[in-house]
């Protein structure tokens, strides 16, 4: 029998890989993106998606960040405590 609470936490860890994957890779598209915005010229249009990457990498980073250190935190407590 398996354990429901252990599937969860699964399913979790996985939704936090993917939102790391895509904060992170928001952050490097804005940072690619500045870096072209310096050597040639900052638009508005071009300044606007750099923000955007910022807020909607912030956005998808800080939870996925949080949930991954409780996801591994419980499962460090589950090992303490002999559960698994």
């Amino acid at each position: 029998m398996s354990d429901p609470v252990l599937e969860r936490r699964v399913r979790i860890a996985k939704v936090v890989r993917l939102g790391k994957r895509v904060g992170y890779t928001l952050f490097l598209a804005a940072m690619i993106l500045f870096f072209i915005g310096f050597a040639t010229e900052f638009s508005g249009e071009l300044t606007g998606v750099i923000v955007a990457c910022m807020v909607i990498g912030s956005l998808v980073l800080a939870p996925a960040i949080v949930f991954g250190y409780a996801v591994r935190s419980a499962h460090r407590e589950d090992h303490e405590m002999g559960r698994l």
